[in-house]
C-alpha cells in the first residue's frame, strides 16, 4: 500500500465538531441495538406464550411472514405453487 499524504490516522484528522456528531450517531446506534434486543426479548416471551396455549410457533412465523406480504404477490405465488404442485402429481 503506497503512502498517501492526504491520508492521516492522527484523532485530529475529524474536526471536534464531526467528532461530536460522530459520537452522537455512535450513541444512537448502540441505544438503537439495545431496543432491538429488547424487543427481540419480548417477541421470544410472547411466541413461548402462544406455545405454552399449544399454538404452533412455525405456523404463527408463517402466518406473520405472510401477512406482510402484498396480497396480489401473495396470491401469484399461490397460484404458481400450486400449479407446480399440481405438475408433480402432490394435489
Amino acid at each position: 500500500m503506497a503512502d498517501d499524504a492526504s491520508f492521516d490516522s492522527s484523532p485530529d484528522v475529524l474536526n471536534s465538531a464531526a467528532q461530536g456528531r460522530l459520537r452522537t450517531i455512535i450513541e444512537r446506534i448502540e441505544r438503537l441495538e439495545e431496543d432491538k434486543a429488547a424487543v427481540m426479548a419480548d417477541m421470544k416471551e410472547v411466541f413461548a406464550e402462544a406455545k405454552g396455549e399449544g399454538y404452533d410457533v412455525k405456523i404463527l412465523r408463517k402466518v406473520i411472514r405472510i401477512r406482510k406480504q402484498d396480497k396480489a404477490k401473495r396470491q401469484e405465488e399461490d397460484a404458481i405453487l400450486d400449479l407446480y404442485l399440481s405438475a408433480l402429481g402432490e394435489i
